[in-house]
């Protein structure tokens, strides 16, 4: 091999090394100032809400009242502003903090239960499903962290 090959091999190795390296590192800081994608699904949510309820609010819940439960939640968190339309790719230009008080979606899950006619036995089973729903939340990286009082 000539002097001249051997020098375009190395010139062209490295020239294309120099291009993958920006373009990786252009990549990497731009994906770095987007939210990170927390994927909820209702099946999945409501999979882990059951299996961590206790014992008596499993046996006073329905499957599909708990799943309605988390329906509703959802729906008052997006009456809340918590569910924005367009988060894929957003940057992450959170300006307030937004605190979710417990007793709060629990009274609000009770009323929305009476008016579809959900018979909840116990209030403490809806403060249950509260806490469970949060805590999958939690595990799906879609809540910051918790506030002391």
């Amino acid at each position: 091999m000539s002097a001249v090959l051997i020098v375009a091999i190395i010139f062209t190795t490295l020239l294309v090394f120099i291009i993958a390296a920006v373009t990786v590192g252009r990549e990497s800081r731009r994906l770095d100032s987007f939210a990170p994608r927390a994927v909820y699904e209702l099946e999945q949510a409501t999979k882990f809400v059951a299996d961590r309820l206790p014992k008596d609010t499993q046996a006073r819940l329905t499957f599909e009242e708990l799943r309605k439960l988390l329906v509703f939640h959802m729906r008052w968190m997006h009456q809340q502003g918590l569910q924005p339309a367009g988060v894929i790719e957003r940057r992450q230009d959170i300006a307030e903090e937004i605190v979710i008080n417990e007793e709060t979606v629990a009274a609000y899950l009770l009323g929305a239960a009476e008016q579809n006619r959900i018979e909840i036995l116990d209030d403490v089973d809806v403060v249950h499903v509260v806490q469970a729903h949060l805590d999958y939340f939690d595990a799906i990286g879609a809540v910051g962290p918790t506030v002391n009082n």
